[in-house]
């Protein structure tokens, strides 16, 4: 059974007071309501990022070396505990040794290295595309070490057959000073320029 209230209001003043709420915003409404870009144009300049050919290039050269495999002596122990979990060399994108010179850019030079060997070396540093890198790693990489004194057939050095890019010092360097070593170099990388000859 419905129960029927007396309304406070008559309906046809109640119809008016609607019909005016309704006018009012139809008057009010007439002018287009702008979009609120705003949101889009902070979404952009939040994700806008402005850069050069030459800092995408070098960011990512640097940030994924991949070495080629040249250690013929002792100094070689101290890069595998560098590749090894404790280090994590994969981190600076280096996980993989290179067997193929082709595929490598960089060349970590570690350990003494005499005259018959030298022309290997200098094949595989040939075989490298450009642009790549040298890392002398320990005392007889870059200066022959304890053996060049005594030994008329130890190179004095890389440098005397291929360009070095950073020396490592050490008698082996610890893994920290190659890591160190490999930081420098992408510095150095990261300061090139397309300009620059390969």
């Amino acid at each position: 059974m419905e129960i029927e209230r007396p309304h406070i209001y008559p309906d046809i003043a109640i119809d008016r007071a609607e019909g005016k709420v309704i006018n009012d915003l139809k008057i009010a409404s007439q002018p287009i309501i702008p979009d609120p870009d705003k949101w889009l144009d902070s979404e952009l300049e939040k994700n806008m990022f402005l850069t050069t050919v030459d800092a995408v290039i070098n960011w990512s050269r640097r940030s994924s070396l991949w070495p080629a495999i040249c250690f013929p002596a002792c100094c070689a122990f101290e890069f595998i505990a560098t590749n090894g979990p404790r280090f994590d060399l994969s981190r600076f994108g280096m996980e993989i040794l290179r067997a193929s010179p082709r595929q490598a850019d960089l060349m970590i030079t570690a350990g003494t290295l005499t005259w018959k060997m030298a022309p290997n070396v200098r094949r595989i540093y040939d075989q490298m595309p450009e642009p790549k890198w040298v890392i002398a790693m320990g005392a007889c990489a870059i200066s022959g070490g304890t053996f060049a004194s005594a030994s008329y057939a130890t190179v004095p050095g890389y440098n005397h057959i291929i360009p070095v890019d950073v020396y490592v010092p050490g008698c082996p360097p610890r893994p920290e000073g190659l890591i160190y070593g490999i930081q420098m170099l992408q510095q150095k990388i990261a300061k090139r320029s397309l300009a620059d000859k390969a």
